[in-house]
């Protein structure tokens, strides 16, 4: 093989691995994310989904969408603590976002916010399993588990 013909090939394969390791980047995005439950007896264990957290390591993302339908509580409990429950799914937001608001659990890593806010508690707000997946991009994946998809 020729000088020439070694620089054209290494060239190729550059080429080849640069795009390969893009489209793998742009397709390939770890996240992780969990359902949160209102449970308004605990001892019951009955719950209705109010929120999803989503974490992708690689976007340095972390986020949540809730949403908390009263009348859906009230089925489960007439005396559930809605204004509890919106307090707390707000806190949760705080904590996600970050900085001082979120006092000392927003100084914590994003991942060490996630695996917190995932751990199992028996409480009125829970979160779910942690469910892995891949994504292209980490804010569509929270818009698309947030309305159900």
């Amino acid at each position: 093989m020729t000088a020439a013909q070694h620089a054209a090939a290494t060239s190729a394969d550059s080429a080849h691995t640069a795009d390969t390791a893009a489209a793998k980047d742009a397709a390939s995005n770890a996240v992780e994310y969990a359902y949160l439950r209102a449970v308004p007896r605990v001892e019951l264990g009955e719950a209705v989904n109010v929120g999803v957290l989503v974490y992708c390591q690689a976007r340095d993302f972390l986020a949540c969408a809730t949403w908390l339908d009263p009348d859906r509580v009230r089925a489960l409990d007439p005396d559930a603590d809605i204004d509890g429950l919106a307090a707390a799914l707000g806190a949760i937001a705080k904590i996600c976002r970050g900085g001082a608001p979120a006092g000392p659990a927003g100084e914590i890593s994003l991942g060490q916010r996630f695996r917190w806010l995932t751990a199992p508690r028996s409480a009125v707000l829970q979160p779910g399993p942690v469910h892995l997946g891949l994504c292209r991009e980490p804010e569509e994946t929270l818009r698309r588990l947030a309305h159900g998809g």
